[in-house]
């Protein structure tokens, strides 16, 4: 096939991959993937705090003469059972148990909790429909949404995370354009990006606001045992048996290479989820899901979850520590209580995703706060990642990208007026902790 465009195979596209476009984080692993570059970019757990040796002996055994003829064959499109009674213990943990609906029947195996979130849209969204979703919200989960032609509309955070009263403005809202939301999309613990936490109290009052109208809730919770400071937060399914899709997932708790995580569903919502999944991909990996249920069975994971924390929350230190030493004034950001993510938001003027290239060239890496919106805005903010890096590459990193927005500070000043485009349409500044230079500042709120 000859043509003179770039790719000759356009017009037979499905609409659907006309509107694809690549994620920002995906974008930037050849670059982070250079060692002289230091990441801030990228989610990736920290996988050799796990004890290798240990578990590379499981997967031989799994794999061997023993379990092999089992653990290499396909298994169910709904989940192998020992691995979906081991996810009821798991999120028993977040307060989701057997009095509030967790049943091993009503869990539903998927290949990450990326997939899961592909099985919620084929089952639920229609060209044209709406979901609402955080302002920010994860990439992955916008990419999902905008691959099932659906219209994201972006609810506001703040540093107690969704805003009740904007829930209910924006279901008004959309009731006036003719529409209805299929969904509310949201990540209440350790927020990825924003890295905040829903608070108890707006908790129930969103769960209420969804009940009154018909609102499903999609709850995606793959940081929720990562907190840094006491038990874990009760899930939102830990309070409504129905109305609430719960996600979760193995790769922050143990390895996300196994690509295994899980949808716990109403139960006729579960069987057009089973169906969905085995017309996409038959059913999950056999392998990964013993792999899972032995490493639960048999290795004090419990252990390694706090362990995990305790490097996270080291990690967590060492970045807030870094930003309140070295960055400019007027820049602000959040403070997490677990995960992997801090949300910063540049001085007046400056544009992160402008400003990467420069901040590649300076050997450091971050996620423009462009990814996390729909629409494209979040120029004024950026996503900060800690969980990878050690603390001192964590300092080094932040050093580098300081200098970076001192630079781009004594551009604007000589060049005059900001680049357009810098604020967000819906956008918030949570507060966080400021340098003694920007401690003057009054602590931000809404935009």
């Amino acid at each position: 096939m000859t043509g003179t465009t770039l790719d000759d195979y356009t017009d037979r596209y499905a609409q659907r991959v006309r509107g694809m476009t690549a994620s920002e984080i995906r974008a930037l692993f050849s670059v982070t993937s250079r060692p002289e570059v230091v990441s801030l970019a990228g989610g990736a757990p920290f996988v050799s705090a796990l004890p290798l040796d240990a578990v590379g002996e499981m997967l031989g055994r799994i794999g061997g003469p023993e379990h092999g003829a089992t653990t290499l064959q396909y298994s169910g499109g709904q989940g192998d059972i020992a691995l979906r009674e081991r996810i009821c213990e798991v999120m028993s943990l977040s307060g989701i148990d057997a009095t509030g609906g967790a049943s091993p029947d009503d869990v539903v195996v998927t290949v990450g909790a990326q997939q899961a979130l592909d099985l919620v849209s084929r089952v639920f969204l229609d060209p044209g429909d709406v979901v609402l979703a955080e302002g920010p919200s994860y990439v992955g989960a916008l990419g999902v949404f905008q691959a099932a032609q659906a219209d994201v509309v972006h609810v506001p955070m703040d540093e107690e995370g969704l805003i009740p009263a904007a829930l209910a403005e924006a279901l008004v809202t959309v009731a006036k354009a003719g529409k209805r939301a299929k969904f509310l999309y949201t990540v209440p613990t350790y927020h990825n990006p924003g890295g905040v936490t829903l608070s108890e109290d707006r908790r129930e009052e969103i769960l209420e606001i969804a009940e009154r109208a018909g609102l499903l809730v999609i709850e995606d919770d793959p940081y929720g045992l990562l907190g840094f400071d006491g038990e874990p937060v009760p899930a939102l399914r830990s309070r409504r048996r129905d109305g609430v899709l719960y996600l979760g997932t193995f790769s922050k708790t143990f390895a996300p290479g196994m690509r295994v995580g899980w949808i716990l569903a109403p139960h006729a919502v579960r069987e057009k989820l089973v169906i969905a999944s085995e017309a996409q991909i038959l059913c999950p990996s056999m392998f990964a899901q013993t792999a899972i249920s032995t490493y639960f069975a048999t290795m004090p994971w419990l252990e390694q979850i706090k362990s995990f924390r305790e490097i996270y929350r080291e990690r967590r230190d060492a970045l807030l520590t870094a930003l309140t030493d070295m960055m400019p004034p007027g820049t602000r950001w959040t403070q997490p209580k677990g995960g992997f993510y801090v949300w910063l938001t540049l001085p007046e003027g400056l544009h992160s995703k402008e400003m990467l290239p420069r901040a590649i060239a300076a050997r450091v890496a971050y996620v423009p706060g462009t990814g996390f919106y729909a629409d494209g805005s979040g120029g004024s903010h950026l996503r900060l990642s800690y969980c990878f890096p050690t603390p001192e590459r964590i300092r080094e990193g932040v050093r580098r990208l300081a200098g970076v927005l001192g630079e781009e500070m004594k551009m604007r000043e000589v060049f005059g007026t900001a680049a357009p485009g810098t604020r967000p349409a819906v956008s918030w500044t949570p507060a966080g902790t400021y340098n003694a230079a920007a401690a003057n500042h009054p602590a931000p709120g809404l935009e």
